[in-house]
């Protein structure tokens, strides 16, 4: 037992640098003898213990912040998660989602396991983002973690978020024309919208094809086509969902009149996207 006295001012002073619980503060204090550094790791291993106990929590809230580099060539997209609404809307996880992001953009990893290894300035203390999740889990009693990580590189990149952090968008441009930064915002709400599945037709994976073409043909076969037709009608098929499902072939939502290829034409002759990724909350 600690001989040493813990004054409320102690405890408020740990409060204020470690976020954590009145009662864990002190009782921190208490089993490390008014150690500052030892009751910070006392925390710390009490956070680590949490987000052990709740590693088979369902996290399925939480933000999606999607962020650029101050020169518009690289973009982030991070969905960070938690077990409730109520915490998700919370402005200090926000705010924590919104540092992951900033480390991110700045320091360029390549994977969700190498941003977990980026070092994140969290209280007094500079830790990897993955040790500073499993603090806030402690902290929260809630599990928290980053489960999705995407990027882009580009000309121009444009970043979007829609519904109050429920889904990010990442657009890049082939070219930083005059207008580029308002175009690719709309085209971005049009991937928030259409969930397009590929640039083009070009980009869209075999399987998928040829999972469309099957269903195409499995369709017709029912509706008592002949067999000589099933092959031309199913390309057809694929054609239309080319244009339903491939961005630049895609109606322009504002414009319907126009695709996004078109729409993008009109901006600056021969813009284009280069690359783009949609990540949904929970999806």
């Amino acid at each position: 037992m600690s001989t040493v006295q813990i004054s409320a001012a102690d405890v408020n002073k740990l409060r204020q640098q470690t976020g954590a619980g009145m009662m864990d503060c002190k009782k921190a204090l208490t089993e490390t003898n008014g150690d500052f550094e030892a009751a910070i790791d006392f925390l710390r291993k009490k956070g680590a213990k949490v987000a052990a106990s709740r590693q088979d929590r369902e996290s399925n809230e939480g933000v999606v912040i999607a962020r650029t580099s101050a020169d518009g060539k690289r973009g982030v997209i991070i969905e960070l998660n938690c077990e409730t609404d109520f915490v998700a809307k919370n402005a200090e996880f926000i705010a924590f989602a919104n540092a992951i992001a900033n480390e991110a953009v700045e320091q360029n990893p390549a994977t969700l396991e190498e941003l977990n290894n980026l070092s994140i300035d969290v209280d007094t203390a500079r830790i990897t983002i993955g040790e500073a999740t499993t603090e806030k889990t402690g902290k929260i009693g809630e599990k928290i973690g980053v489960s999705k990580f995407e990027k882009v590189e580009g000309e121009r990149v444009i970043a979007y978020i829609h519904g109050n952090f429920r889904l990010g968008v990442l657009v890049a441009l082939s070219a930083n024309a005059e207008g580029a930064d308002e175009a690719g915002k709309d085209v971005s709400m049009q991937i928030a919208a259409m969930n397009p599945v590929a640039i083009d037709k070009d980009g869209v994976d075999a399987t998928t094809i040829e999972r469309e073409l099957a269903i195409a043909k499995d369709q017709i076969r029912a509706e008592g086509k002949p067999e000589e037709m099933v092959e031309k009608i199913a390309a057809g098929k694929l054609n239309k969902f080319y244009k339903d499902s491939t961005l630049l072939n895609q109606e322009f939502v504002k414009d319907p009149s126009k695709t996004i290829s078109q729409f993008l034409n009109t901006v600056e002759k021969g813009l284009t996207v280069t690359a783009f990724k949609r990540v949904a909350l929970g999806a």
